[in-house]
């Protein structure tokens, strides 16, 4: 197998299998109800407070109008308040529930584990090329996002 073959290879499956570890890392008790879709924008909503729905569409990379159904089942979920700007009753801020909170933490927590189980069978010289490696994959993913 060539270069070109084993890499692409290596990066379906481990962007096919970092989703699915993380949806069975949320699904889990009190987690059930909560699909990776609503993880990410509870990480987008995030711990400080309110934001705007644009501000946070825009981190999603999504309209307004898909973030509203996902905000609409969220808050049915008891994760995410929803409320009218008192400047500008036309600007609806969101904000995490203490539920929201701690499935943001949940999440967090997850990635911690995840990170270190990787890193603890590395060197520190293997960690920084990762580090470098992965850096520039992303910039290049990142380049083709319009």
């Amino acid at each position: 197998m060539d270069i070109n073959t084993a890499l692409n290879d290596v990066l379906v499956k481990l962007f096919r299998n970092i989703n699915t570890i993380e949806e069975q890392s949320m699904r889990t008790g009190e987690y059930k109800d909560v699909t990776a879709n609503d993880m990410h924008v509870i990480e987008a909503i995030g711990m400080d407070g309110q934001k705007n729905m644009t501000t946070v569409a825009k981190a999603l990379r999504v309209t307004t109008g898909t973030l509203t159904i996902a905000v609409n089942s969220l808050v049915k979920k008891g994760y995410v308040d929803r409320t009218r700007s008192e400047e500008d009753r036309r600007v609806v801020l969101i904000s995490l529930t203490p539920k929201g909170k701690e499935a943001f933490l949940h999440h967090r927590s997850f990635h911690e584990k995840m990170i270190e189980s990787i890193v603890e069978q590395l060197s520190e010289e293997e960690k920084q090329v990762l580090e470098k490696a992965l850096g520039r994959i992303n910039r290049f993913f990142l380049s083709k996002i319009n």
